[in-house]
């Protein structure tokens, strides 16, 4: 398998390292000051990761942070297709973060390029949301769902598990015709793992690797970070930075972060180390 993949109105080129800018439209996220959500501000902060470098914008309307609760379809539509249709002219891929299959068909009638789910188009209806576009398609491993994913996760061999789930999804999809260039895996990096089990994953990536499909890893400001350095998610930069550069090392291709910026230049140095012409 190549290092292209198809993903909607674009093919992105993983020869390189990809940053996905987090765009979460929820009202805690970008509020008007009286806990209601502000398209604008959603917006502005798009513009800004752009500006900053990302490579892709992922847009979520519903939080999938441990103890979160649900929101109606319709809610996570109305959340996000207005960010959709304004930045449809933005020129990068637009990746919408659902496991509905009605907020699937929604966002790519919209004009969405991807579809991130943390469920791995396992809900009923959700290939069938997918089959027929190009839309790319990350398959993403999570024990339990998000509201109690992580009381008690348990595994015989965290790494083999993951890897012959995510194996078996992809090969699902396969089967129901997708292209496998379409194809992205996530761990799930703090979904369902506890911090050992987070850190083995990631020390043995390389050896996770599902065929030839590229990796989607996400660490940005998560737990597993401040289990260790002990600090808030918004002072968890440097931390992220660590655990992306090692992820790219280990076979890392699309890195979904927080702070754009930031990585942007990290990976920028992480190239220029290994690329042994500069002098």
């Amino acid at each position: 398998m190549s290092l292209i993949m198809q993903c909607g109105r674009f093919e992105l080129d993983l020869g390189r390292p990809l940053v996905m800018g987090i765009l979460n439209v929820t009202p805690d996220s970008f509020s008007d000051g009286m806990g209601e959500l502000s398209i604008e501000r959603a917006l502005e902060r798009a513009h800004r990761m752009l500006e900053e470098g990302a490579d892709m914008i992922d847009i979520g309307g519903e939080s999938t942070r441990p103890g979160a609760d649900p929101v109606s379809p319709q809610e996570e539509l109305d959340r996000i297709l207005p960010v959709v249709e304004a930045l449809y002219d933005a020129a990068v891929p637009l990746s919408i973060d659902t496991f509905k299959p009605i907020v699937m068909r929604g966002a790519l009638q919209a004009g969405a390029d991807m579809i991130n789910d943390i469920r791995a188009l396992r809900e009923p209806g959700a290939i069938e949301a997918v089959a027929d576009s190009r839309c790319g398609l990350c398959v993403m491993h999570m024990q339990g769902e998000p509201r109690t994913m992580q009381l008690a996760p348990q595994y015989d061999d965290v790494v083999l598990d993951v890897k012959n789930f995510l194996a078996e999804r992809a090969q699902v999809l396969v089967n129901a015709g997708i292209d496998p260039q379409r194809i992205v895996l996530d761990p799930g990096f703090g979904f369902g793992k506890t911090a050992g089990q987070n850190y083995s994953m990631l020390r043995r990536l390389d050896s996770m690797q599902v065929a030839s499909y590229p990796w989607l890893l996400g660490f940005s400001r998560k737990s597993m970070l401040g289990h260790v350095v002990g600090r808030e998610p918004r002072e968890r930069v440097a931390a992220s930075l660590a655990a992306a550069l090692y992820g790219l090392e280990k076979g890392g291709h699309i890195l979904r972060v927080h702070d754009v910026a930031e990585t942007v230049d990290a990976v920028k140095i992480w190239q220029t180390i290994k690329d042994e012409s500069f002098v």
